[in-house]
């Protein structure tokens, strides 16, 4: 399948760059369908040369007041934006690393993730154009290569979620189904990462594109800032708007170049 296209998208408000400042913000940025455009398949994402570039120099003109907030692990997101390192938060918040030089802490594995994987394994093998991956904190169901089975694989993932609801949280996504556990969102990573410096104090900025990405949202204006989707399918829940992830990087690298070098 291929990947989406963004031409039917309307015209988005974009955030204006005044919105941030070296030393009076942040930026939290979600990374498939935010900083990367979707692929057929989470390894085949392609980064842009410049974009690491870009991050690299916003990190430093931010004093370091910018992570990167995804469903991915933090190690596949050190590979994508190798040799950058930069603060994250990992797999829905199960993952954090407070400080680009500082260890990965994560959260204790999902209760039944055996249990779990095993049987949306099996009820699901025989679907073709639909993969599990599990993860360290929880199991993705993907069909990107299948979205006719979108229904389907929802009855089949609330069937193994089974009696566990108030601990478990099924999280949709652009053709995916994310079994985690209820306690970790992206919206507490950012809580997290704020009461940190060099964020603690500046005014947050959430960009995101799924459902996922509305925590993050919430817990920004928590701190006085703003949530900024990307594409329509969330621009209800946020502030700005960006209508792909080329105007993302764009709009970043426009930023990188405005704001000043730090003394």
């Amino acid at each position: 399948m291929a990947a989406p296209s963004y031409e039917d998208v309307p015209i988005m408000r974009e955030p204006p760059p005044r919105l941030v400042s070296e030393t009076g913000s942040s930026l939290f940025l979600d990374v498939d369908g935010t900083l990367l455009d979707i692929a057929p398949a989470p390894e085949l994402v392609v980064v842009p040369a410049e974009l690491s570039a870009t991050l690299s120099r916003l990190y430093g003109r931010l004093g370091g007041a910018l992570a990167l907030v995804s469903g991915r692990p933090i190690a596949q997101l050190d590979r994508l934006f190798a040799p950058l390192t930069l603060p994250a938060a990992g797999e829905h918040g199960a993952e954090i690393r407070l400080g680009a030089d500082q260890a990965i802490v994560a959260g204790p594995p999902l209760l039944a993730l055996e249990q779990l994987v095993a049987q949306l394994t099996a009820t699901t093998t025989s679907i073709p154009g639909v993969r599990v991956e599990r993860k360290r904190a929880g199991v993705v169901v993907h069909y990107r290569q299948a979205p006719e089975q979108a229904g389907l694989l929802r009855r089949l993932v609330d069937a193994a979620v089974g009696d566990r609801p108030s601990d478990v949280q099924v999280m949709p996504g652009k053709m995916v189904l994310e079994v985690k556990e209820r306690m970790y969102s992206k919206g507490q990573a950012v809580i997290a990462l704020m009461q940190r410096a060099p964020f603690a104090g500046r005014r947050p900025l959430f960009l995101g594109d799924d459902a996922s990405d509305r925590d993050g949202f919430a817990a920004a204006r928590r701190f006085g800032g703003c949530g900024v989707a990307v594409g329509a399918d969330h621009a209800d829940a946020a502030d700005w708007a960006f209508a792909s992830p080329a105007a993302v990087r764009a709009w970043l690298g426009g930023l990188a170049a405005a704001l000043r070098p730090r003394a």
